[in-house]
């Protein structure tokens, strides 16, 4: 009963005719009434249920504040639970609009805030790429690489866990920031512990699996097996993977509290960063961890081995830890499909990658920026929509702002606000960014290949292309998954940057190519 007065009570004040505030729904009487503790607008139709109510909001000031969801909080209504979020209701004003679902416009990030919170990491994730190159470019002449060549398969496919891995748990963990979940202090160290036992049991398997497949991609060709060196692959695959991962988990989550707690959308930053540190930190463990087995293989045989069955037999350890925690178990068992078909597709650009690079040299220090260029932007994008997505309709419904999957690519980029315009924004920063990390490359007299204008105009071409599709199908992708109820921030991460890698590192071989065909007077392409 004293709900029912409550809403009488709402309900006649907000049908005054004094100016005061007002909520009305079209054609129906409105009603307000209590949900999760807060009043709400509700009306009482005989006809129409209320995933369809369409509310106008006018007129509001005091009585605002009872109607005003609270940052990341789970309302309950119609038999639903939607998560509300005015954090990532501000990430896509369409998003927001589901909850009003009327003329009201919610505030939204503009093109400018977008691009101020993307590019800083953006820069500093490219020059950590650029130093990725650098490394790579220098190592292709190590005494490691020339005898087992196999390992420049596995680059693109460790490189890759990044997009696997730490990107995935970034975008994991910012929609989850987003919604509020992480401000319970228990909530969130459950989610920390439950997401680091899960990284490192998929690190080790997806770092095994990288070293047979460039063992039996180096196999086939060859025609000729090295079981020492199959030992070494697997070997330095797995501490890589597992190492690395440890470091950039632990970084990452340390990113989405800051940035929580900086009002900051760690969707625009999580990513970013992860690919800054992902691809120097991973490129320089392998190098590392490579050349120390080699150099072992004649005296301590036994070390590659002992490293392979202890990692081997540690993975119980972390499977069992994971599927105990009620944030990880889940995944555990259905997100292998995407990290393993994303290891395949970055192997066949590590493929492409090891026949190329005997013949072109200077495509060493280019592979790691124009992948990790590629793999950052559409992460941030494909965390955003999944962010909104996650915060206007249960998992496996589309919302109305979303109704079409294949939209023509003209929408996907020229409409007039949403991802589209968060579309421009960050493939506004591919020329540009990628500019300032080629003569960055120049300036430190790095690589094998001059910065001739024809040049310029060929790689900036294949990376606008490259960027320009993965965004596409980004926006395909996701919400394609949202629609048939896979979570995206478990899956998408990884067959994108994936796809990243193949399109990046089949459209720089191309492009050495074609330079190579045309003579662009550059003498050192090839050298």
């Amino acid at each position: 009963m004293g709900g029912r007065q409550r809403e009488t009570d709402f309900a006649a004040l907000a049908s005054q005719d004094s100016g005061g505030p007002r909520l009305a729904k079209k054609e129906d009487k409105p009603h307000l009434r209590q949900r999760g503790g807060k009043m709400v607008p509700h009306t009482i139709t005989a006809a129409s249920d209320d995933d369809n109510d369409d509310y106008e909001l006018t007129n509001i000031d005091d009585t605002q504040q009872l109607i005003k969801p609270k940052k990341g909080r789970i309302e309950e209504g119609d038999g639903l639970f939607e998560e509300r979020s005015s954090t990532s209701g501000s990430d896509d004003d369409q998003a927001a609009s589901l909850l009003q679902a009327g003329p009201l416009q919610a505030d939204s990030e503009s093109s400018l805030a977008i691009l101020t919170q993307v590019m800083l990491p953006f820069l500093v994730a490219g020059l950590g790429m650029v130093g990725a190159g650098l490394v790579l470019d220098l190592v292709q002449h190590w005494a490691v690489f020339r005898d087992v060549s196999e390992l420049f398969i596995m680059v693109p496919a460790l490189l890759g866990l990044k997009g696997n891995l730490e990107m995935t748990l970034a975008s994991r963990l910012s929609t989850h920031a987003n919604l509020g979940h992480l401000d319970n202090r228990e909530n969130r160290l459950s989610m920390i512990v439950g997401n680091m036992a899960l990284i490192q049991c998929q690190a080790i398997v997806v770092g095994f699996l990288a070293s047979v497949a460039a063992v039996v991609m180096g196999w086939i060709p060859e025609g000729h097996f090295d079981l020492l060196h199959a030992l070494l692959l697997c070997a330095a695959a797995l501490v890589t993977a597992s190492v690395a991962s440890l470091i950039l988990s632990l970084i990452m989550v340390g990113v989405i509290l800051a940035s929580r707690k900086c009002s900051i959308n760690p969707d625009n930053v999580a990513t970013p960063i992860a690919a800054s540190l992902g691809d120097l930190t991973t490129l320089g463990l392998l190098a590392g961890i490579a050349s120390v087995l080699y150099n072992a293989k004649g005296t301590d045989v036994w070390l590659s081995p002992l490293i392979v069955v202890g990692y081997l037999l540690s993975l119980p350890l972390w499977v069992w830890l994971a599927s105990r925690n009620k944030h990880t178990k889940e995944v555990l068992y259905s997100g292998w499909t995407p990290v393993i078909s994303a290891m395949m597709i970055s192997s066949m650009g590590g493929l492409i990658l090891d026949f190329t690079v005997s013949s072109y040299k200077g495509i060493a220090v280019f592979q790691p920026v124009i992948n990790g260029v590629g793999g950052n932007l559409v992460a941030v994008q494909a965390s955003r929509i999944s962010t909104a997505l996650h915060a206007a309709a249960p998992l496996g419904k589309l919302p109305k702002f979303a109704a079409e999957l294949c939209i023509n690519p003209c929408s996907a980029f020229c409409a007039g606000a949403g991802h589209p315009r968060t579309a421009r924004v960050l493939l506004s920063l591919v020329v540009p960014g990628h500019l300032v990390f080629m003569y960055t490359i120049s300036y430190l007299k790095a690589g094998h290949t001059s910065l001739t204008p024809i040049f310029v105009v060929t790689y900036l071409l294949a990376a606008f292309l490259q960027v320009a599709i993965l965004l596409y199908v980004a926006h395909v992708m996701v919400h394609w998954m949202w629609k048939t109820s896979i979570d995206p921030d478990n899956s998408a991460i990884p067959y994108l940057t994936a796809l990243g890698d193949l399109l990046g590192t089949g459209l720089l071989a191309i492009a050495f190519h074609f330079l190579y065909l045309v003579g662009d007077g550059d003498s050192d392409l090839g050298d």
